[in-house]
């Protein structure tokens, strides 16, 4: 079957996302230094966001609350007041970081629009991904948002069933191999992996992936004539 509807996930494929957290995580760290070593505050961060992923989620907010938890936990509960309002700043601060565009975008939505249905599934906090694509100037490109607690193959298959389509008429492109490529490929669909620079540990895996469907591109610019050769 033809292709007929390109998801794009946002973060990090469509603008800029990761190196603001890896930026505040380090500000953190210095913030904690006193009581535990940097690498170790790191490790603390990432059990606790971890711990909490099923009552957040993913986003900035969730973040916050866990670099809140970790501080207490390091300090014993002993870390003063104005910390908090600092580790409060830090986050504030990447709410509020401007939306930088991935190189390419937006030539590829233009050469891709007219032909397909353009779709962006990405996963994180509603009203912050919302803020996000408002800022970006890249909504009119879409004919549908769909913005996801997760990415797991049954949140897949609900979107591709809402867009009417099979999933051989789908395919997906993003950074993560985890949460864009593998639960499209074993729903039946396609998935071409655009990696980007940084890439937060929970989102890696360590196997490579062979299948039929998979694609692999350098950058986003190559993934029109990608597309247009899979049909």
């Amino acid at each position: 079957m033809p292709i007929k509807v390109i998801a794009f996930d946002a973060d990090d494929t469509l603008w800029v996302n990761e190196p603001f957290f890896r930026e505040a995580e380090e500000r953190f760290a210095s913030l904690l230094e006193d009581f535990m070593p940097h690498h170790s505050i790191m490790k603390e961060l990432y059990l606790t966001e971890i711990e909490n992923l099923g009552l957040y989620g993913y986003g900035i907010k969730g973040f916050m609350l866990s670099m809140i938890e970790t501080a207490m936990r390091i300090t014993d509960q002993k870390m003063p007041l104005g910390m908090i309002d600092r580790i409060l700043e830090i986050g504030k601060g990447m709410l509020a970081k401007p939306v930088d565009l991935i190189p390419g975008v937006i030539e590829v939505l233009k050469e891709l629009n007219g032909d397909y249905k353009i779709v962006m599934a990405t996963k994180g906090d509603l009203i912050d991904q919302e803020r996000k694509l408002k800022k970006s100037g890249l909504e009119p490109h879409f004919h549908h948002i769909e913005i996801m607690s997760d990415k797991k193959v049954a949140d897949f298959a609900k979107l591709i069933r809402h867009l009417d389509v099979a999933p051989e008429e789908f395919i997906m492109l993003g950074n993560s191999l985890k949460s864009d490529i593998l639960p499209v490929l074993e729903l039946g669909g396609y998935a071409i992996h655009i990696p980007f620079h940084i890439t937060w540990i929970h989102e890696q895996i360590e196997h490579e992936i062979t299948h039929e469907r998979f694609y692999q591109a350098e950058r986003i610019g190559e993934v029109a004539e990608m597309i247009r050769n899979i049909e």
